[in-house]
């Protein structure tokens, strides 16, 4: 792992488009101003958790195709349909 040190208003550059700028100090924490392509995805860490389990949790879900059958079976649809 680096561990660089930065002050307000100072950045680190991840290649060549991804910047981070510390906006803020605090006693409570950091603010940080990333600027990045529209195509890189930036989550918090505790978020990409919390996602990753929940499709974990989707996945080993134990539902046979004939109970989805008689679900999708008893919506009420409408006629125009």
């Amino acid at each position: 792992m680096l561990v660089l040190g930065r002050r307000k208003g100072e950045s680190i550059l991840i290649g060549p488009d991804i910047e981070l700028t510390v906006l803020e100090v605090g006693s409570d924490g950091i603010k940080l101003g990333i600027s990045a392509p529209r195509d890189v995805t930036i989550l918090r860490k505790e978020l990409y958790q919390e996602i990753a389990e929940t499709n974990r949790g989707a996945v080993q879900q134990d539902v046979s195709i004939a109970d989805l059958r008689n679900q999708f079976q008893s919506l009420k649809l409408p006629k125009s349909l």
